[in-house]
């Protein structure tokens, strides 16, 4: 029983290299086709870590029906003149606001949102 413990604390601690090349010695040697979900398990909380997003985008999908509260939300949001605002409320789906950080994101969505448009996080 201990031998079985201790076989599998070594296969927990494997890193993702170990794990592959462990993959392939069974494969080439035994015959055995590792399933791919347990190749992919190993790796899923490593890659997710390093995929954590940190900047955002705010999209303009469709300024609605009150366009001019939204040309004045975005003008608000981004300190830009009345006409650039409204240029891009006028070229939606746009970008409003790029690589900013989740909370900046999530407030211009909301104040958007507030003046009838509709908009995305990315």
């Amino acid at each position: 029983m201990a031998d079985i413990k201790a076989l599998a604390e070594e296969l927990v601690n494997l890193t993702v290299k170990d794990v592959q090349e462990l993959a392939n010695i069974l494969k080439d040697e035994y015959g055995i086709e590792p399933a791919a979900a347990a190749v992919v398990a190993v790796a899923g909380p490593a890659a997710a870590a390093e995929a954590e997003q940190t900047e955002f985008d705010v999209i303009l999908v469709s300024p609605g029906a009150a366009k001019l509260g939204v040309v004045k939300a975005v003008k608000e949001a981004t300190g830009l003149g009345l006409k650039e605002s409204k240029e891009i409320v006028d070229k939606a789906p746009v970008a409003v606001k790029e690589k900013v950080s989740k909370a900046e994101a999530e407030a211009l969505k909301a104040a958007l949102e507030e003046a009838g448009a509709e908009v995305e996080v990315k």
